[in-house]
């Protein structure tokens, strides 16, 4: 009953990774490889671990050498391999709720199934804004880097949607020093804006300019990652030592990691006075399979999560500014752990802090069921983010927010059979999670 009533809610979708050229341009997707395989990294880590290549996934291939039938057979010969994942659950929920697909995936249905994704994704019913429409997305937000001129944006906006599509500022390459290319980023960066990005005056205020930008183009929210969560305020005549070492070259990585913790109590400042919401994601350690980050770059699924301490690590910033309820920072991590003994309470005191979902790895039935679980009784339901599907598969967006709502559905339904409140209120807090405390914590 509970789920019944939130499952044709729209979509707020506030974090994710699609890419905005699809639906500025609405172009066919070339084909289901394209489409469900290439860009999913929770999709091709899981064949690579048994021993298929990247290359044969068309990873790291030109498309025009590509051959997407063979890619997509290889789905269909280890469809096993993901049985007891959530993706085999939204692979599962994109072939029969989207494609309308009866047969079950496997080396003999392999090839009929293909023909029946090509044959859709001709249509004008699977170009990317029909799919946004017919998904029920009432906002998308991408994530975009800080020097983006954020053209497709603007052209989406001008042709007048029913979805609302916004970019995400994510600075990481021109605020973390530990960033590959960052020197020649803040060198963009200065050009870029007219500022003297050698200067922590010139840096701020080119930073704000740019956020400024995204703001023009409808953004709302920051998004920022960081391995080891630690922030810590600098006097300025230290913030602006260690800025120099580290353009000259002469900082080390403990140096740098200060810079850096320093710059996320910056951009938090910065939030309360321009009014971007402030996502932390903490706690992975990117790239650990160093042959395939050399050799086809980043994400490409061996980024594994890391223990965190937040009530150490986020200190410098709270205590400087989590007070301020102008502030919303919402808090992500992948270290479980955490949730019950640190992560709740304080989303339970600080004005500021709200719990993002369930994130990467946890973005499942049970992880949902866990964190809930965990959150609750500290941090009560108003003090929760909601759900953001956190995806670079634009098909697995419907299939994760309706795997959330169940999730929602089946901890409410335990709680009324625990006592703890009856259907009324039970129904308050599921339309909440489903849609409503995304649209707050994200000022949508």
């Amino acid at each position: 009953m509970l789920y019944d009533a939130i499952r044709s809610l729209p979509i707020v979708s506030p974090h994710g990774h699609t890419v905005p050229q699809w639906f500025s341009d609405d172009l066919p997707f070339a084909d289901p490889a394209d489409l469900l395989i290439i860009p999913d990294h929770y999709v091709f880590r899981m064949l690579y671990s048994q021993g298929v290549a990247l290359e044969d996934l068309g990873i790291g291939v030109a498309p025009e050498k590509r051959d997407p039938r063979a890619i997509f057979r290889h789905l269909a010969q280890h469809w096993h391999l993901f049985m007891g994942t959530p993706s085999r659950g939204w692979l599962e929920h994109t072939l029969r709720a989207v494609f309308g697909i009866t047969e079950t995936l496997g080396p003999d249905t392999s090839d009929v199934i293909y023909d029946q994704i090509a044959a859709k994704l001709s249509t004008a019913q699977f170009r990317p804004v029909a799919l946004l429409e017919s998904f029920g997305i009432e906002l998308l937000a991408t994530t975009d880097g800080a020097l983006d001129d954020l053209s497709p944006h603007a052209s989406f906006a001008r042709k007048g949607r029913k979805t609302r599509l916004i970019p995400t500022f994510r600075p990481d390459s021109v605020l973390d020093p530990m960033a590959k290319g960052w020197s020649e980023a803040m060198a963009q960066l200065g050009a870029l804006t007219g500022e003297d990005c050698t200067t922590m005056a010139g840096w701020r205020a080119a930073l704000m300019a740019r956020r400024q930008h995204f703001i023009h183009h409808g953004a709302t929210a920051t998004d920022h990652a960081i391995d080891h969560l630690a922030t810590e305020w600098l006097e300025a005549g230290t913030a602006q030592k260690l800025l120099e070492a580290c353009l000259r070259g002469r900082a080390d990585d403990a140096a740098k990691r200060r810079l850096y913790n320093h710059m996320l109590i910056e951009m938090a400042q910065m939030s309360i006075d321009d009014g971007l919401v402030m996502q932390l994601h903490a706690g992975s350690a990117r790239g650990t399979n160093r042959a395939l980050t050399d050799r086809f770059g980043a994400d490409k699924g061996a980024d594994i999560p890391l223990p965190q301490n937040w009530v150490r690590g986020a200190d410098g910033l709270l205590n400087r500014v989590g007070n301020d309820a102008k502030l919303t920072l919402i808090a992500f991590t992948l270290d479980e752990s955490v949730y019950a003994r640190e992560l709740a309470p304080m989303a339970g005191h600080w004005p500021a802090l709200r719990l993002g979902p369930p994130w990467w790895f946890h973005d499942s039935p049970n992880g949902i069921r866990r964190y809930l679980d965990a959150v609750v009784e500290s941090a009560g339901y108003w003090n929760l983010a909601g759900f953001n599907d956190d995806t670079r598969a634009l098909m697995s967006i419907p299939a994760r927010h309706d795997m959330w709502r169940r999730a929602v559905a089946e901890h409410l339904d335990a709680q009324i059979a625990a006592g703890r409140f009856g259907m009324t209120d039970a129904e308050r807090i599921a339309q909440w999670l489903a849609v409503g405390a995304a649209r707050a914590a994200y000022r949508l």
